[in-house]
């Protein structure tokens, strides 16, 4: 499902959703396992939205990051910078050469892929053999630790209506992919309950807008009543990590 932004939507949802580096130490840690991510590797980050996962693979690895993404304002707030190359492209027509990636990284996207076949294809052109697709999403039925599931429950109708990993796992063995790995890890949004909530951000967040006014409110009050009862518990939500390669 595309979705349109504006240089102020773009920078709402920049400083609305991407989470915190110092909030990532377990994706940190469990992506350092792939041999793939080497220093001088090249990573195509499908989707890279404004960025904040690039520069952390560059960060973390020393990789060079070639990042597609379609919205031309989102494109804009990726850092230019040595190591990340910012793309227009879609994952179903990736501007990169055959055979020039070292991994794939899909970061909370895959339910804005209109056709999960022609991505996987292009990716399998896009990659080198044997190399991974790392994706990082939310899956019908696997969401129930996710904050906004915890305290706006009517967003777990709408992640019923992404890709399963069963339907993922389908769509890209059909290009030559396997399943590799499947794993739930923690990422920390904000120190406290009470700083999530403070930033919580309904138009930056496609599961939060489709909920009518009075779910949204009463989310709110949920979240904020437990923000109230326990004043240090973190913003930690879990979220998938499926490797195919």
């Amino acid at each position: 499902m595309p979705t349109s932004y504006d240089r102020r939507s773009a920078e709402a949802y920049r400083a609305a959703r991407e989470i915190p580096r110092d909030g990532l130490d377990a994706w940190r840690e469990a992506l350092a396992e792939q041999p793939a991510l080497a220093p001088g590797a090249t990573v195509l980050d499908v989707g890279a939205g404004t960025g904040g996962f690039a520069t952390a693979f560059r960060d973390w690895f020393g990789v060079r990051v070639l990042a597609v993404e379609p919205a031309e304002a989102m494109r804009a707030l990726i850092p230019a910078t040595d190591g990340i190359e910012a793309l227009d492209g879609r994952a179903d027509a990736l501007p990169v050469p055959d055979g020039c990636a070292d991994a794939a990284w899909l970061g909370s996207v895959l339910h804005h892929l209109g056709d999960l076949r022609a991505a996987a294809r292009e990716l399998r052109r896009a990659l080198k053999p044997g190399a991974p697709v790392l994706i990082r999403n939310a899956f019908p039925g696997r969401c129930e630790r996710d904050l906004r599931v915890r305290f706006f429950p009517g967003t777990a109708r709408i992640v019923d209506t992404y890709p399963t990993v069963e339907q993922v796992c389908e769509d890209f063995a059909a290009a030559g992919f396997t399943r590799v790995s499947l794993r739930s890890l923690p990422q920390r949004s904000a120190p406290t309950l009470a700083a999530f909530a403070g930033t919580l951000r309904r138009d930056t967040d496609s599961k939060l807008r489709a909920l009518p006014d009075a779910a949204f409110e009463e989310g709110m009050a949920r979240l904020r009543a437990a923000a109230a009862a326990d004043p240090s518990a973190p913003a930690t939500s879990w979220m998938d990590l499926l490797v195919l390669g």
